[in-house]
């Protein structure tokens, strides 16, 4: 059994096309894997297949039912805003305690690797006092960081960076993935993060049409789970 946190720098940087790209390399080395979403805002019951939790159930080559996506995203709510403003919309609230639970008895009970991909960016909201960084200290499982080669992305992985290390979090990997029509040159980005970072792999992912397993990058990834 291992498990792996993928979380990113922001919204919308990939952390959904890396890990079903992961999954997809995995399987197609024989190793057994599962994915979870455990929580989900912007959820369109009329685009089911092209959610994120939909993409990881495609991935995983499972069916994409009200059952399955229950299985891996038992917290969905429709508003596309951070956990805890979506949830207020729909006069709920996220029970952490019972997330945490829920991300423990799934790596508790799998034999083989567990994705469990986060919401947002490390500091994203959960609740009244809590964020994505609460979530992954609690869990205590090596994190994945997920940036993109957009401008900014430099200060954004480097400040992510440093609030994992200060929770103590492990962070064996940064993949950056290519963001399409940046003029920020690529390479030097990922020249840049490993003499900032030399602990961490940093992994340079190039925007791929899809989530192609053959990739260098995905070996790479699946390396350090």
């Amino acid at each position: 059994m291992s498990a792996i946190f993928i979380t990113a720098t922001g919204t919308d940087i990939g952390k959904t096309f890396v890990a079903a790209g992961l999954i997809r390399y995995l399987r197609a080395q024989g190793r057994a894997v599962d994915a979870l979403k455990p929580l989900v805002t912007g959820y369109d019951t009329a685009r089911i297949a092209a959610s994120d939790c939909g993409m990881l159930l495609t991935a995983l080559g499972r069916p994409i039912t009200d059952a399955e996506v229950a299985r891996i995203s038992p917290w969905r709510f429709a508003a596309p805003l951070s956990p805890d403003m979506a949830a207020r919309r729909e006069n709920r609230a996220l029970d952490f305690d019972a997330l945490v639970r829920f991300c423990r008895d799934a790596i508790k009970s799998s034999s083989g690797a567990v994705l469990i991909e986060g919401i947002g960016g490390v500091m994203v909201p959960l609740d009244d006092t809590r964020t994505v960084l609460d979530w992954m200290a609690t869990i205590n499982i090596p994190v994945l960081l997920v940036t993109g080669s957009y401008l900014g992305s430099l200060s954004h992985t480097l400040t992510s960076r440093e609030a994992l290390r200060r929770r103590g979090i492990r962070v064996p990997g940064i993949v950056v993935n290519q963001t399409p029509g940046s003029l920020v040159p690529f390479d030097e980005t990922v020249a840049t993060l490993k003499r900032f970072d030399p602990a961490a792999a940093v992994i340079a992912l190039p925007r791929l049409s899809d989530a192609t397993v053959n990739h260098p990058a995905f070996a790479e990834i699946a390396a350090l789970i």
